[in-house]
Order: structure tokens, then C-alpha cells, then sequence
């Protein structure tokens, strides 16, 4: 048995595997994660889901081992779903119950006690933004209250750790960016830690502060996004009017590496000569340029120049999305 000795690890695996016959969803995953907001990343079919459920105890793992806050995930499952609040990507929510009687069911499930469920129910509903909507029925509720509810009902039991799966999924921008903050206040306020997957980069990146990125049931990449940051080529972003194709040509026939984007292009910084170069390509190809600075890169860059040099073929990733990620309805 392997000795799980550092305390201040919320949840560890070793050479975790997780197989559907003979096929391979999780392959020997060595994680150690502390507390905080850490986002867990991959493009669709890499294994996420199946991880979640592992360290949940809700499937069985083929072989390894993982401990959640010290508890074993093949014989204490429900001491791990105890600690745990989880807010999965699927609809969990019964149309026919009013908001508070399926949060208040949700924690009865997991053995609290009716009148502290009931207690709770009100106070996450609050929360999480529904008081106002907690007597209406499930049915009635545009894709962002469902979304909320969810989230109450993985809160209802005051868990030490919160797991979202797709949180903002559907959602207009108002209701988005009020999940967003409440996931954050969730870390910060509620002194929680928060695994969120998704495939939007700016919604992980302002919840979390470090990610996990699992491809092909490997972990690939496992560290503080600011360190990320830092490891990515340096560029000048441009904005150009009149002819940006002519100017990536002229920029690329002098051996510089660009990406464009419409009328926005980016730069490698080679050299202090970079800028010279850029603003010589800019008249010989008759292109005004409205506005140069250095550009910082964020976590879709990140996200997506990993997944270059893995060889996988995501451009950008809206081709991760399916239409439920695109936006929904208002509230």
C-alpha cells in the first residue's frame, strides 16, 4: 500500500487506470493537488468526466491508487461524496420539484438531516442567486437558474471540495458572469477548493489559478497558469487596416512567425529588430497599422500550443464546443 504522508494534499492519485474493456480511459494518472481553484482541461473524450468519477468513487478504477482529503477512492466513496459537492455537466434537476424541495432532497440523499437541509436549501438558493425563485418549479427555469441550482445543490452540505463539470454551459453573459463570481467567492470566502473543466479558457482562467490538462488519458500538464505564461514566445500584436493578408505575406517573406486573426496579427519577437521589420512590411504593403503593443498571452494561447505540439488538430477552441457551449438563454 502506498503511503499517502503529506497532509496538506486534498487529493492524490498513483498510477491510476481506468479502463472500459479495452479501452484505456485514464492511463497511470500521478496527480498531487493542493487547495485552490484548479481547472482541468482536454478536448472532448480525454478522460475528465471519468476522472471525476473516479476520485468521487462513483465507478470502480481498474488499477492504482487515490486518496481524497485522506480517504480511499475504491473502499470510501461515500465519505468522499460526504466532503464533496458535485455539480456534473448533465441535467440532474427533476422539472416537477420546486428549487428548494430538489436542493433540499439533494442534501437529504447524502444524509443530512430533513430540517438541516431544509435550513440549508434557503441559504445556498440565496446564494447561488435563487432566492426569489426557490418556490417555482425546475421546468420554469431558463438554462442559467438550472445551472445555479445545480450549483446549490452541490453546495447544500458545505463541501471541503467542489467539483463543476462544464459549469457555464449554455449561459448568456449576465448569467455566466455571475457563476463565475460565485465559483470564485466560493474559494476565496468559503476557504473551498474548486475543480472546474471547461472548454471556455477565460472562464477557467478567472476562477482558477492553476490547471491540469489531461489528453488521451494522460496528464500532460500540471502547473500554475502565470508559470505557463511565462514559457510562451514573447510577441508584438498588431492592428492593421487596409490589407492584413498582404501583411502577414510581406512579414513571413522576411522570416517572421505570425498569426492573424482579421485585422489582428501577432508577431514573434526574434530580435530588437522585430519592430523595425514590422513597420518597414507595413509600408511596403500600403497597410496602416492602428495600434502595436506587446501582447500577453492567456490560457486559450496556452491551451493551444500545447495542443500543437501534441499533435492534435484544434486551430481554436470553438472546436471543442458543441452548441450548448456557444451561449443560451437569458434568465
Amino acid at each position: 500500500m502506498t503511503d499517502f504522508s503529506d497532509n496538506e494534499l486534498v487529493i492524490e492519485t498513483v498510477d491510476l487506470v481506468k479502463m472500459y474493456g479495452p479501452h484505456v480511459a485514464l492511463e497511470g494518472l500521478n496527480l498531487k493537488l493542493e487547495s485552490g481553484a484548479i481547472g482541468i482541461l482536454g478536448p472532448n473524450g480525454a478522460g475528465k468526466s471519468t476522472f471525476f468519477k473516479c476520485i468521487l468513487g462513483l465507478i470502480t478504477t481498474t488499477s492504482g491508487e487515490g486518496r481524497v482529503l485522506g480517504y480511499d477512492i475504491r473502499t470510501q466513496g461515500d465519505l468522499i461524496r460526504s466532503k464533496i459537492g458535485y455539480m456534473p455537466e448533465y441535467d440532474s434537476l427533476d422539472p416537477e420539484l420546486i428549487a428548494l424541495d430538489q436542493v433540499r432532497y439533494s442534501g437529504e440523499l447524502i444524509g443530512m438531516n430533513p430540517s438541516h437541509a431544509s435550513q440549508r436549501a434557503h441559504e445556498v438558493l440565496e446564494y447561488v442567486g435563487l432566492k426569489d425563485q426557490r418556490y417555482r418549479k425546475i421546468g420554469t427555469f431558463s438554462t442559467g437558474m438550472k445551472q445555479a441550482a445545480k450549483l446549490a445543490c452541490a453546495l447544500i452540505h458545505d463541501p471541503e471540495i467542489l467539483i463543476c463539470d462544464e459549469p457555464t454551459n449554455g449561459l448568456d453573459q449576465r448569467s455566466r458572469q455571475f457563476m463565475l463570481e460565485t465559483l470564485r467567492n466560493t474559494v476565496e470566502q468559503g476557504n473551498r477548493t474548486v475543480l472546474m473543466s471547461g472548454h471556455v479558457m477565460d472562464d477557467i482562467q478567472e476562477v482558477c489559478d492553476s490547471i491540469v490538462m489531461i489528453y488521451k488519458g494522460k496528464i500532460v500538464v500540471h502547473s500554475r497558469i502565470e508559470e505557463l505564461a511565462r514559457q510562451v514566445d514573447e510577441e508584438i500584436e498588431i492592428s492593421v487596416w487596409g490589407g492584413s493578408s498582404k501583411m502577414q505575406d510581406s512579414l513571413e517573406s522576411r522570416g517572421l512567425s505570425v498569426r492573424r486573426l482579421g485585422r489582428i496579427i501577432r508577431i514573434k519577437v526574434e530580435s530588437e529588430d522585430t519592430i523595425p521589420i514590422i513597420l518597414e512590411c507595413a509600408v511596403e504593403s500600403g497597410v496602416q497599422v492602428r495600434k502595436m503593443g506587446e501582447y500577453e498571452p492567456d490560457l486559450e494561447d496556452i491551451f493551444l500550443l500545447i495542443m500543437d505540439k501534441l499533435g492534435a488538430e484544434v486551430k481554436t477552441t470553438s472546436d471543442l464546443m458543441t452548441s450548448e457551449h456557444m451561449g443560451g438563454e437569458h434568465n
